[in-house]
């Protein structure tokens, strides 16, 4: 089901606390699309009102109108239009419900599979669609990276980590028609908060882990991860069968959100000790990788992967345990977790000739947790006389008190670090540096340089070759977000530069 093919909305009013509008005849409640941005309306489009981080589309209503919309969904009281009207209590909700009725209910007919939590959501639905595809179930992924599936291999900018409700349904409906039977997705603390699942059928849900982000948004620690919660609630109400709740036993609230969901649902828990349901027997960790055995309620397995880290041994039992419960054999899940070679920007190795030129590394840790296991992870993989050399900065507009926290790890854990600029946005670039080194104690191996570009080429100009540099805070972003405009930048590119600069004079 596409866009432009007509469809009568009436079926979801009552959904909606509302009734048809005397005066309109029944083929003035048939929609061609449903729209949230004035701009992209067509004719037939339903036009749904609501108030964004910057925009009120209230404000829009009579540019809709004269686009063609043929309704509009809003909380305030009716202005005077020409078009249906419907006043609903709450317009996220009304989209979402608009959304899966005009794209005939794709949720229900794929096996979605959310991951939540902090840290980890990217991999982990990574692996799982890896696994997945590898063991012939056609397999879509929606997160941070963008959309993609077998039908469209390349990523689809979706804008968000999990999208707005109306461009998931519309993801999922293309998933659909493309023949796909399953979808590995992440599902943020803010698509919860916001609605933007409703009317999605979870098969399964899968908590990574619970620290510290988005307090700019959620306020609260509790309002955070109450709101993640919510995936697990609304696994009970879920059309599908054989549902399955993953929850990671290591974390402190791992409690909480396997009570969430009913006795009716399966209960699979992970961690690093015997206790979970899938637990590490043996590991040991290496610059090129990983080898774990793993002991799951399926078998034991021993693995070689091409990943490493302890987190990323957690990434590993998360997915294998989302696999296993979608009925994929324990030698195919291994099979395709040996063969899987990383994701984009998580601790990826961007160079690295052994004796030659220093190990860099660039991760899109951004968070006071991520920060440290990424910086624990590279610091274990140093050679005898080497130093880690760590380069980071906080985005701008987003939770300022992680910023000293994330500069007291980096102290702690770094031999030298540079403390540089990652997306300010519409914050001053210092101020945000300030926030960072007020949780250093001492300046004596801290350096600052709020260009980013020429942050990376400090590190690496300066490090010998048994050390290892982390550039961490942007990962795959090919972008970086200035107060007046949005500049092309990739860590990776500019640590390429920085490494050619670098050969290029010691060679001369």
């Amino acid at each position: 089901m596409h866009d432009n093919h007509w469809r009568n909305i009436e079926p979801v009013l009552p959904l909606l606390g509302v009734g048809k509008q005397p005066g309109f005849a029944a083929d003035k409640l048939e929609i061609t699309g449903i729209s949230y941005d004035s701009r992209q309306v067509q004719p037939g489009h339903a036009f749904v009102c609501f108030t964004g981080e910057q925009v009120d589309g209230n404000q829009f209503i009579a540019e809709a109108v004269k686009s063609g919309a043929s309704c509009i969904f809003s909380e305030r009281t009716s202005p005077c239009v020409a078009v249906p009207y419907f006043k609903v209590a709450d317009v996220r909700l009304a989209l979402a419900l608009l959304a899966d009725h005009y794209f005939d209910h794709p949720a229900r007919k794929l096996r979605l599979l959310g991951v939540t939590g902090t840290n980890g959501k990217t991999t982990t639905t990574h692996l799982v669609e890896h696994i997945l595809n590898f063991s012939g179930r056609k397999t879509g992924l929606i997160g941070t990276l963008g959309s993609r599936w077998p039908g469209q291999p390349s990523y689809q900018n979706t804008k968000h980590t999990t999208p707005q409700s109306s461009d998931l349904h519309r993801i999922l409906s293309s998933l659909v028609d493309d023949s796909c039977t399953h979808v590995a997705m992440e599902v943020s603390s803010h698509a919860l908060a916001q609605k933007r699942v409703a009317g999605c059928h979870f098969a399964s849900a899968c908590l990574t882990n619970i620290t510290q982000d988005h307090l700019d948004f959620h306020q609260t620690m509790e309002h955070y991860w109450m709101s993640k919660r919510k995936l697990f609630e609304e696994l009970n109400d879920s059309v599908h069968v054989n549902k399955t709740a993953i929850v990671n036993r290591d974390d402190a609230l791992a409690c909480e959100f396997a009570q969430a969901s009913g006795s009716s649902i399966r209960h699979l828990s992970y961690g690093w000790d015997k206790g979970a349901d899938l637990y590490v027997k043996s590991s040991h960790f290496e610059f090129s990788g990983t080898r774990v055995e793993l002991c799951t309620p399926w078998g034991d397995c021993l693995l070689t992967l091409k990943l490493t880290g302890r987190f990323n041994v957690y990434n590993t039992m998360a997915a294998l345990a989302i696999c296993l419960s979608e009925g994929v054999q324990l030698c195919d899940c291994a099979a395709a977790l040996e063969n899987f070679s990383g994701v984009s920007g998580r601790f990826e190795v961007v160079s690295y000739k052994s004796g030659s030129e220093p190990l860099v590394i660039v991760d899109y840790a951004h968070t006071p947790d991520g920060l440290d296991n990424v910086l624990k992870t590279a610091h274990s993989l140093l050679p005898a006389g080497g130093k880690l050399i760590g380069v980071f900065g906080c985005g701008g507009d987003r939770d300022s008190s992680k910023r000293p926290q994330m500069g007291e790890i980096a102290e702690l854990l770094c031999d030298e670090v540079v403390v540089t600029s990652d997306n300010p946005r519409s914050e001053d670039p210092q101020q945000i540096i300030a926030d960072i080194l007020a949780g250093i104690k001492t300046m004596k191996c801290t350096r600052v340089e709020p260009d980013r570009a020429a942050a990376i080429r400090i590190a690496i100009s300066e490090a010998a070759n048994c050390d290892i540099v982390v550039v961490a805070g942007k990962g795959h972003e090919n972008y970086q977000i200035l107060s007046d405009r949005t500049i092309p930048f990739d860590d990776r590119t500019e640590v390429r530069l920085a490494l050619g600069e670098r050969s290029a004079r010691l060679s001369g």
